[in-house]
């Protein structure tokens, strides 16, 4: 069972029994075909649809489709997200990093970012030598540096913080 919003305004059960799809528990006579890598045709009782793949995050359970050349975001959930939504374990994994902090002692060799800049996930932002080797700290996430809290040359100890989101 899957549970499928689209464009955060309507929400559908989608459930498959053998060869029979239901829709808020409803059978409706649904046939898929693939017609080439991320385009689809589509029959829903008795109707026509062209089908685009425009995006997937397999990750965040997100699909972007053009339908008939209509736009659609769908975020899909199955039974586990719905039991973790349940328990309230949803909003772990969302936990947002605000602090960039030394992973253990060292010195600061090199700032790759400065204050108000704009960093992607996984841009550099700062040297640490630790143990005759360098280590190169990566953003989490995207954001904006707001401060940076230490200078080159400066020795840190594991846990402070480094640079501020």
């Amino acid at each position: 069972m899957y549970t499928i919003s689209v464009n955060n305004k309507f929400n559908y059960k989608v459930d498959k029994t053998n060869s029979t799809w239901l829709v808020n528990d409803r059978e409706t006579g649904l046939d898929l075909i693939k017609v080439k890598d991320g385009s689809y045709h589509l029959i829903l009782n008795n109707q026509s649809y062209s089908v685009e793949l425009l995006k997937f995050n397999a990750q965040e359970k997100a699909i972007t489709l053009k339908v008939n050349g209509n736009k659609y975001s769908m975020q899909v959930k199955d039974k586990y997200d719905e039991l973790l939504h349940k328990l309230g374990f949803d909003n772990l994994a969302i936990k947002k990093v605000n602090d960039i902090k030394a992973p253990m002692p060292g010195l600061v060799l090199k700032i790759m970012v400065e204050e108000g800049a704009q960093v992607k996930k996984g841009d550099p932002l700062i040297v640490l030598e630790a143990m005759k080797m360098e280590n190169i700290l990566k953003s989490p996430d995207d954001g904006v540096v707001k401060k940076i809290a230490v200078k080159k040359g400066v020795a840190v100890e594991k846990n402070q913080v480094l640079i501020n989101f």
